[in-house]
C-alpha cells in the first residue's frame, strides 16, 4: 500500500535522530534540511531538546500528529514506535531504516511480522526495514550521499538494494543522469519492486512523471505483476531497464533432460524480460548507461556514423556495435568526397569519420551537418571527443552542445577525459546533457536497447493447434513420468507439428517391415533409457536389413530397453525446441541449435509461454549461431519462419496442458523449405 502521506507528506519525524551526522539518523536528518523539505520536521532522542536546529522530542508519544515516521532506532524497539504513532498520531506511512529484522534472525521476524501488522491495520505505508529509505522531489529521506540532481522528468530508481542503490547514482552522476526518484525498499516487508511499479502504472500522468525505469532485483515475487505492470508502463510510453542478479538453489539441481538441464530461474527471468519488454542488464555501468540512452531521442533505425579524433576508439565502438548486431555502414559517394576536401588532409572519411586529433570544432560541426542531413543511411550520429591535456575543450564542447541541441538525429557524446578535462565535461552535463565516457558500454547498452522487443502480453496464438484433442491425450495418459512416444506423437501433431514417421516396437520382424516400406536408411533408437546417445542407444544410416536386425538386438540389451524406434533417416541443420515449468513463472520455453550442440555451446534463447510470433522471432534472432541458421559461408539457411511457427505452437500446447513440466525436441531437422520434429519427449505431472 502505498500513500499519499509516504510520496508527498507535510510532516515528517526522525526516530532516532542524532547531531552526529556519521550516523543514520543524523545524517537523514541533515539531507531532509538539505534538501528544503517544505512541511514540518520533527525529531525524536531522549537525550536532547533539538538535533541540528529541528525541535527534538523525548518520546514518540509526544510529537504531534505526523504524516511520515523515519525510524532510525534498534530492530526491538521499532515494533511499539509503529503502534503507538499509527495509532495515536495519524502516522501513514513509515520508512523503517533499521536492519536486525527477519534477514538476520527468527526473532528478527517476528518483530517485522508485529510491524506489519500494525500498519496494514492502519492502511499505513512500510518501506523496508533494513533499507537507506526513499528520495524524490518532496523529501530526501535516505541517509546515504550522494543525492542526485532532481528533476520531475530524471529516472526512477527502485532497488531491492539499498547499498546498490547508492552505487546506482554513483554511476549516474558521472554521466549526467538525473533523478525523479530513488526506492530502496530492503526487506520489502510490505512494498516490494513490483508494488511500487504497480503504483507508477496505476497513477502514471504522462504529462508530469518520468517515463524512464531503473530497476534492481535481487529476487521476483510475483512474476505475474511484474510482467502485467511494466508492459502497461512500457505500451504508455515508458522505457524499462533492470538488473536481476542471484539465483535461486533451483538453479543447480539435476534435471533430466536437455532443456531441465539448461532451463533455469535465471531463464525465467530472460523469458520474463523479454515478454514484458524490459531492456536486461548485467552491471551498474550497463544500468545507467541504458539509462542515459533512454533520455535521448528514441533510435529509428540500426545504422550509425562514428565522428572521432581518435582512432582507436572508433573502432572499439565500431566493435561493439557489430558484434551486438548494430551497424557502422561504409560511407559512399559524392557528397563523401566533398566533406573529405573540408577537413584537414589526412582526415578519414569512410566511417568512422577521423578528423584527427588537431581537428576543430569547426571540423566537428562539418562533419555532423553531412551525418545528420547528407547520409540518408545514417540513423544516429556518435561524436568521441577527449583531449591529450594540449588544449581546453570548452569551444568544442560548446558546439556539440549546439549540435545536440538542433539535430534531427540522436546525438551520442562519448566524452571519455573526465579528468583531464573535468571542468569541460562538468560544464558540459551542467546543460542537461549526458555523457558516455566509455564507447564499449555505450555500444554494448544500444545493441541490448535494439534487440530487445515491445511488450507481447499474453495473447495464445491458437491457429492450427487442436485444444480438444490436446486435454483429450494428456486425460488418456495413465501415470506420471515420461509419455511413451506414441502419446509425444499425438500431442505434436494435434499442435501442429510436423513430425518425422515412426514405428516402435520390441519385435524385429515388424520394425524390419516398417524399414522396408519406409525405404534405407533409416534412424534406429532405443526405447526406455533417458539418454540414448550416453548408452548407445542411437544408430545413424543404416543402409540395409542386416544392419538394422543386427541394431536391434544390441538395442534390446541395453539397461532399461523397452523397444526399438525406427525412422527415416533425414538431412538438415539440427534445431532444438524445449521446455521447462519454473515455478511461479510458468512454461519457459528454449530454442537453440540442436544435437550435441545444445549441450557443448550452450546457446539458447529464452521466452516465457505463450508466445506471439514477433517473440519467437526475437529469441531466434538473439541466439549466438544466429548466421548459421540464416546460411553462411555458401550453406543455405533454415526456414526462419517454420522454426517460429513451432516455438509459437509448442508454446500454445503447453498453454493448454499445464501437466508438462519438462519437453525436448532434438533435433528439429531444417532445410530452406521445411522444419520437422525428428525426437521428442515429454514428462508430465498431473
Amino acid at each position: 500500500m502505498i500513500t499519499k502521506q509516504l510520496i508527498c507528506p507535510k510532516s515528517i519525524v526522525v526516530v532516532g535522530a542524532s547531531n552526529n551526522v556519521h550516523k543514520p539518523g543524523g545524517a537523514i536528518l541533515r539531507n531532509l534540511i538539505e534538501g528544503s523539505f517544505k512541511g514540518e520536521l520533527r525529531a525524536v532522542n531522549p537525550k536532547e531538546k533539538e538535533v541540528l536546529g529541528v525541535a527534538c522530542f523525548a518520546s514518540v508519544a509526544d510529537v504531534p500528529p505526523t504524516d511520515l515516521a523515519v525510524l532510525a532506532i534498534p530492530a526491538n524497539l521499532c515494533p511499539e514506535a509503529v503502534e503507538i504513532l499509527a495509532s495515536q498520531k495519524e502516522t501513514r506511512a513509515f520508512i523503517i531504516l533499521s536492519a536486525g529484522f527477519g534477514e538476520e534472525t527468527h526473532e528478527g521476524a517476528l518483530l517485522e511480522n508485529r510491524i506489519l501488522e500494525t500498519v496494514n491495520q492502519y492502511g499505513a505505508s512500510l518501506i523496508g526495514p533494513n533499507c537507506i529509505g526513499l528520495l524524490n522531489t518532496c523529501h530526501h529521506s535516505v541517509f546515504t550521499q550522494p543525492i542526485p540532481n532532481l528533476n520531475p522528468q530524471g529516472v526512477d530508481l527502485i532497488s531491492s538494494s539499498g547499498a546498490t542503490a547508492v552505487f546506482i547514482m554513483e554511476s549516474a552522476l558521472v554521466k549526467g543522469l538525473q533523478f525523479n526518484s530513488a526506492w530502496s525498499v530492503g526487506n520489502a516487508k510490505q512494498i516490494g519492486v513490483e508494488d511500487v511499479l504497480q503504483y507508477m502504472d496505476e497513477n502514471f500522468d504522462p504529462d508530469r512523471d518520468s517515463r524512464i525505469k531503473l530497476l534492481y532485483m535481487e529476487s521476483i515475487k510475483d512474476p505475474d505483476r511484474l510482467l502485467l505492470h511494466a508492459s502497461s508502463l512500457i505500451e504508455k510510453g515508458c522505457r524499462i531497464a533492470a538488473i536481476k542478479a542471484g539465483s535461486s538453489e533451483s538453479g543447480s539441481r539435476a534435471a533430466s533432460s536437455h532443456t531441465g538441464a539448461m532451463a533455469s530461474p535465471d531463464s525465467a527471468v530472460e523469458a520474463l524480460f523479454r515478454k514484458a519488454g524490459i531492456v536486461r542488464c548485467y552491471s551498474r555501468e550497463e544500468l545507467t548507461t541504458v539509462g542515459c540512452v533512454f533520455t535521448l531521442p528514441e533510435l529509428k533505425g540500426r545504422n550509425f556514423a562514428i565522428v572521432t579524433h581518435a582512432g582507436g576508439p572508433g573502432v572499439m565502438l565500431t566493435d561493439a556495435l557489430c558484434k551486438g548486431g548494430l551497424n557502422v555502414p561504409k560511407l559512399e559517394g559524392p557528397k563523401l568526397d566533398e566533406l573529405k576536401e573540408k577537413l584537414l588532409p589526412g582526415a578519414s572519411v569512410a566511417n568512422p569519420i577521423d578528423v584527427l586529433a588537431t581537428g576543430t570544432p569547426e571540423h566537428l560541426d562539418i562533419a555532423i551537418d553531412y551525418c545528420e542531413k547528407e547520409f540518408e543511411n545514417i540513423d544516429a550520429i556518435m561524436a568521441i571527443f577527449g583531449t591529450p591535456g594540449l588544449v581546453t575543450m570548452f569551444d568544442m564542447y560548446e558546439m556539440l552542445h549546439q549540435k545536440i541541441k538542433h539535430c534531427r538525429k540522436p546525438l551520442f557524446p562519448v566524452l571519455p577525459s573526465i579528468h583531464t578535462a573535468g571542468k569541460e565535461v562538468e560544464q558540459f552535463l551542467a546543460k542537461g546533457h549526458v555523457n558516455f565516457s566509455d564507447e564499449v558500454t555505450l555500444g554494448t547498452a544500444l545493441s541490448r536497447i535494439m534487440n530487445a522487443p515491445r511488450p507481447a502480453g499474453n495473447k495464445v496464438e491458437l491457429y492450427g493447434v487442436d485444444v480438444p484433442a490436446i486435454r483429450r491425450i494428456i486425460d488418456s495418459i495413465p501415470h506420471d513420468g515420461y509419455i511413451a512416444p506414441h502419446f509425444v506423437q499425438a500431442l505434436l501433431h494435434a499442435a501442429g507439428i510436423s513430425v518425422v514417421d515412426e514405428f516402435v516396437s520390441g519385435n524385429k520382424e515388424e520394425v524390419l517391415a516398417f524399414a522396408r516400406r519406409a525405404s534405407f536408411p533409416v534412424v534406429a533408437k532405443v526405447v526406455g533409457p533417458v539418454h540414448k546417445s550416453d548408452v548407445g542407444g542411437v544408430t545413424l544410416n543404416i543402409k540395409g536389413e542386416q544392419h538394422l536386425a543386427l541394431e536391434f538386438e544390441r538395442m534390446m540389451r541395453l539397461p532399461d530397453a523397452t523397444a526399438v524406434m525406427v525412422q527415416p533417416m533425414l538431412k538438415g541443420t539440427e534445431l532444438f525446441i524445449g521446455a521447462k515449468y519454473e515455478e511461479k513463472f510458468g512454461h519457459v520455453v528454449l530454442c537453440g541449435l540442436g544435437g550435441i550442440f545444445v549441450e557443448v555451446l550452450k546457446d539458447v534463447s529464452s521466452g516465457l509461454a505463450p508466445l506471439s510470433y514477433e517473440e519467437a522471432y526475437s529469441m531466434i534472432h538473439s541466439l549466438r549461431a544466429y548466421k548459421i541458421i540464416q546460411g553462411t559461408r555458401g550453406q543455405k539457411g533454415v526456414n526462419e519462419d517454420k522454426f517460429a511457427e513451432i516455438i509459437v505452437r509448442l508454446s500454445t500446447l503447453l498453454r493448454f496442458a499445464t501437466e508438462i513440466k519438462e519437453m525436448d525436441i532434438n533435433p528439429l531437422l531444417a532445410t530452406e523449405k521445411s522444419v520437422i520434429a525428428v525426437d521428442a519427449r515429454i514428462r508430465i505431472k498431473k
